[in-house]
């Protein structure tokens, strides 16, 4: 009997241009450039000028700032 290949599931990005990005987490498109020459962020080149950054990673650097002593 033979056995089936499964084929890996391509993982979905949701891709977005740097200017769509910085304004998805409201900052300046320069930082987001900057984090991806520091290794922060990916930046996935479509061509020879179109850079998109996949929005799960920048919801990935997002974390909570802690509370002092849980006060309200």
């Amino acid at each position: 009997m033979p056995t089936a290949t499964r084929k890996p599931t391509p993982t979905l990005r949701r891709l977005e241009s740097i200017a769509g990005a910085a304004e998805y987490v409201g900052c300046n498109s320069r930082t987001i450039r900057r984090y991806i020459a520091a290794g922060k962020l990916t930046g996935y080149r479509m061509g020879p000028r179109l850079i998109r950054v996949d929005l799960a990673e920048l919801d990935a650097l997002l974390r909570p700032i802690p509370t002092a002593g849980g006060a309200i």
